[in-house]
């Protein structure tokens, strides 16, 4: 069980590696935005490669952050019983939860999305304006971002879980200060 323990570690942290990276984009972005407002305003035009990379900024920060949002619990979640439960029937939930919906979901973008990033890829598809950023492939990509650290996190939520439902939540209050 130690090592289903460690390798949850593992993919936390990751997750908080990748979750702390992107918080800098989000500060980029509003200075980024703030910087085109006052362009806007002082010379009356815009540039549109700095213009389209608020949409790259924006991406990165919703789809690179979605593990690290799941790490922290962040996500919208209806918890008017689940609140009031004690944590082996948490545990049951956040399982079932990973394994019958939020698995499966993943599996299918990430389904749906590969041919889709390859094939920008394959043609290094950039933006339609001639002046803007011409690597939309990587946009693209960060479809896959959401999708592999999503993933993870959800495989680390199901460690968690199991290790709860086995009996063995010392081993996660180690890891993480609390309970599931």
């Amino acid at each position: 069980m130690e090592g289903i323990a460690i390798t949850a570690r593992a993919i936390d942290a990751i997750n908080e590696k990748i979750g702390q990276i992107v918080s800098w984009a989000a500060l980029t972005l509003v200075l980024v935005q703030f910087g085109i407002v006052l362009f806007n305003y002082l010379y009356s035009e815009g540039v549109i490669a700095v213009q389209e990379s608020l949409t790259y900024m924006h991406s990165l920060v919703f789809l690179g952050a979605a593990g690290y949002t799941l790490l922290h619990n962040g996500h919208v979640r209806v918890d008017i019983f689940y609140s009031k439960m004690d944590e082996k029937k948490k545990a049951y939930i956040n399982l079932f939860g990973a394994l019958i919906i939020l698995f499966p979901v993943l599996i299918c973008i990430g389904y749906y999305a590969w041919p889709f990033v390859i094939q920008s890829w394959k043609i290094k598809e950039g933006s339609i304006e001639t002046s803007g950023l011409q690597i939309v492939y990587i946009l693209k990509t960060m479809i896959l971002l959401f999708v592999g650290s999503t993933f993870l996190q959800g495989v680390s939520i199901s460690l968690h879980s199991l290790l709860v439902i086995f009996g063995y939540e010392h081993l996660v209050e180690e890891e993480l200060g609390e309970g599931v």
